[in-house]
């Protein structure tokens, strides 16, 4: 009866409530945390980085519809770098696309995925974490607290009017005196095991669902700095300088092979026939002449 009777105590009970409170509350807070970082993870853990490219679209409409990421989605968007092509027209007007960047095959990024989606942004932006961390300095500060209010209210009763009403009172005084040393244990016990219960719940529903995220967010995109990925541009351009210069000085032997080829395959097979079609010609008006038989026409030839 004497250990249920300090549960009875207002300063305890509110040491109590103020504990159990809290634990609830961050209980609450971690177990939100954790299911929105494990979903996170479970969604990312659908994609291959080789066919991120067809199926980026679906990653951000789910991304922007989901207000637990979606601060963190629209900054890290930003910073994507998408293996772009180019529209080339051949030949019969046919489109051919060739690659910017022939290093640049995925969706890359030119920020470390692990700015955006970090610890602040993804748990403890989520709550008030600044009031889970000060829970075990209010409980402690409560022992002290009520210990000496306790205290004060004790020697407020302690009286010397008659003998009977001083043992009275001093019965009553250390009573009060056995409760205020009580207020601070029970408020420094329950400020050790709120500390050890909150690291443990935050390391296993916070820390580790959000390695699995940032690691599952990591694997589909490649960090590229911009310096680096500018550098791969310039190179190609130079290639595709070269290859031009190369091109433009072949192009007069080009020209000429083809014009030769286009001579002897067009302009002299169409001589050879005119040739031989005047040549017939003159033997037909010949041979029509020497049937008619003029002798006129023959003196004049």
């Amino acid at each position: 009866m004497g250990f249920l009777h300090i549960f009875t105590d207002i300063p305890i009970d509110i040491v109590l409530i103020l504990f159990i409170g809290s634990t609830v509350f961050t209980i609450n807070k971690y177990t939100f945390v954790n299911k929105n970082l494990k979903l996170l993870a479970s969604f990312f853990g659908n994609f291959k980085k080789t066919d991120l490219n067809f199926r980026f679209k679906e990653i951000d409409e789910w991304m922007s519809h989901n207000p637990y990421v979606l601060g963190p989605w629209l900054e890290f968007k930003n910073t994507l770098v998408f293996s772009e092509s180019i529209a080339l027209k051949g030949q019969n007007n046919n489109l051919t696309y060739q690659e910017v960047s022939s290093t640049v095959q995925y969706i890359q990024t030119t920020v470390d995925p692990l700015y955006f989606f970090e610890e602040e942004s993804l748990i403890t932006s989520r709550f008030n974490y600044k009031f889970i961390q000060s829970v075990s300095t209010i409980l402690t500060g409560c022992g002290p607290l009520f210990t000496f209010l306790n205290i004060a209210l004790a020697f407020g009763k302690v009286t010397f009017e008659s003998q009977e009403k001083t043992l009275a009172s001093l019965s009553g005084f250390i009573g009060s005196m056995q409760t205020a040393a009580l207020v601070s244990v029970v408020a420094v016990s329950c400020s050790l095991i709120f500390i050890i219960f909150e690291k443990l719940a935050y390391n296993n529903l916070c820390k580790k669902p959000l390695y699995a995220a940032q690691s599952a967010i990591s694997k589909l995109f490649d960090n590229i700095s911009s310096e680096k990925f500018l550098l791969e541009l310039l190179k190609e351009t130079k290639i595709q300088n070269n290859a031009l210069q190369n091109l433009i000085s072949e192009l007069p032997e080009n020209f000429k092979v083809a014009l030769n080829s286009g001579i002897a395959s067009n302009l002299v097979p169409y001589l050879e026939n005119l040739i031989y079609g005047m040549n017939l010609n003159n033997k037909n008006i010949k041979e029509a002449i020497a049937a008619n038989k003029k002798d006129d026409v023959d003196d004049l030839f």
